[in-house]
């Protein structure tokens, strides 16, 4: 465990200088787009956090070669080849359309592209489910359901980039959660896919902690499309090197319990818990374009986090609230493995998600009297003033 600690330390500490340092730059060279109509943020604000968060992740994996400690997933240097390719595609590319705003079609054929680098020169694909020896039938179906899963997390993580903190901060819950279960994992399976999981959850744990600080609101600096889809795209493969590693005969029905059965799936479950909400959002918004007769990617003001904002609720109460259905998502899943395992009740986990559940239904649609009045077009003369006095 300190190994890890150590990389998580070290990856954050490098990447809050290097954030630092992009800020600097870009604002003494101006390298920041003009306000949009659908941003919420009102002062132009570089976007090229994701390049200091690329370097910190490329830094932590440069010194793990030289640890003995993370030698396992060495053994397969392709594996941490194609990743480091892929980040780097992943980070040019949204480089360059936070800067000058690429074609849709461009930005999700790169994303193909990164995908395809992990899935096939890294060889890290879904072989096969940990329940009752469900195999992939087909080395084109894994391929192919390696390379769709990772460009739709991709997009997933990207597309609740909207308010100042909201992404890093909802990582950095999931990710710490991710690397609790994958670290219990590699303690009863020492596998090298267990330990680059393990790793990639540390180093992405890492990089959102030293980027938050200057990305919480008000943000001096956005992480942009290549920090976004660099960080979707490292949950899917730390995500998948679990999946398709564990055995699938080794999580049987008729032998485990039922939260031991739901723990198999967290690194299935994890990503898609995460981003439910916005994957949601994601295709009613398709919907509503394509009724428009818009482009399905092209850009409005009618995404989750905006919706909030119109509820009444300020830019940090939306992200503390985003951040609030993260953690209570991710952590019933994780209790509910751990309490089996202790041979506790997994209703320990199921009584976390209801109350937790409960208090962020309340949280979210009841904001204060006074964001409702913030919220409201009239004034408070006329919210307080009766409209006619009574005989």
């Amino acid at each position: 465990m300190k190994q890890y600690i150590f990389t998580i330390l070290f990856t954050a500490f490098l990447t809050f200088v290097l954030s630092w340092a992009v800020w600097q730059l870009s604002m003494r060279f101006k390298l920041y787009p003009g306000i949009r109509e659908r941003d919420v943020h009102k002062t132009p604000t570089p976007r090229l956090g994701g390049v200091a968060m690329f370097f910190g992740i490329v830094a932590a994996f440069v010194v793990s070669r030289a640890n003995d400690f993370f030698n396992p997933f060495w053994f397969v240097p392709q594996q941490i080849y194609g990743i480091l390719g892929a980040m780097l595609l992943i980070v040019i590319v949204g480089v360059v359309d936070d800067l000058w705003d690429l074609d849709w079609l461009i930005k999700l054929g790169a994303q193909f592209l990164a995908a395809g680098l992990i899935a096939g020169v890294g060889g890290l694909q879904i072989y096969s489910l940990p329940i009752g020896g469900l195999t992939v039938g087909s080395s084109w179906v894994s391929f192919t359901l390696t390379v769709f899963s990772i460009v739709i997390v991709m997009n997933a993580v990207n597309f609740i980039d909207g308010l100042d903190g909201l992404v890093a901060g909802v990582c950095l819950i999931a990710n710490g959660v991710f690397f609790v279960y994958s670290y219990l994992l590699l303690r009863e399976f020492a596998t090298n896919n267990f330990s680059l999981a393990t790793f990639i959850a540390a180093v992405l744990v890492g990089a959102c902690l030293g980027f938050l600080p200057l990305n919480w609101s008000p943000a001096k600096l956005f992480m942009g499309d290549s920090g976004a889809l660099l960080l979707g795209l490292l949950m899917a493969t730390s995500a998948i090197a679990i999946t398709g590693a564990i055995p699938p005969g080794a999580l049987d029905p008729e032998d485990i319990g039922r939260s031991q059965l739901l723990g198999a799936f967290i690194p299935i479950v994890l990503p898609v818990v995460v981003v439910l909400l916005p994957l949601l959002d994601f295709g009613m918004a398709v919907l509503r374009r394509l009724r428009a007769g818009k482009s399905p990617f092209s850009p409005d003001r009618k995404h989750l986090h905006h919706r909030m904002l119109d509820m009444g609720h300020s830019d940090r109460d939306a992200v503390l609230i985003f951040y609030a259905w993260t953690a209570v998502i991710s952590l019933a899943v994780l209790l509910m493995f751990i309490a089996e395992r202790n041979q506790l009740s997994y209703w320990i986990g199921v009584g976390f998600a209801a109350i937790g559940a409960a208090a962020c239904l309340v949280l979210t649609f009841m904001p204060s009297r006074r964001r409702r009045r913030e919220a409201d077009p009239r004034t408070a003369e006329e919210i307080l003033t009766p409209v006619e006095e009574l005989p």
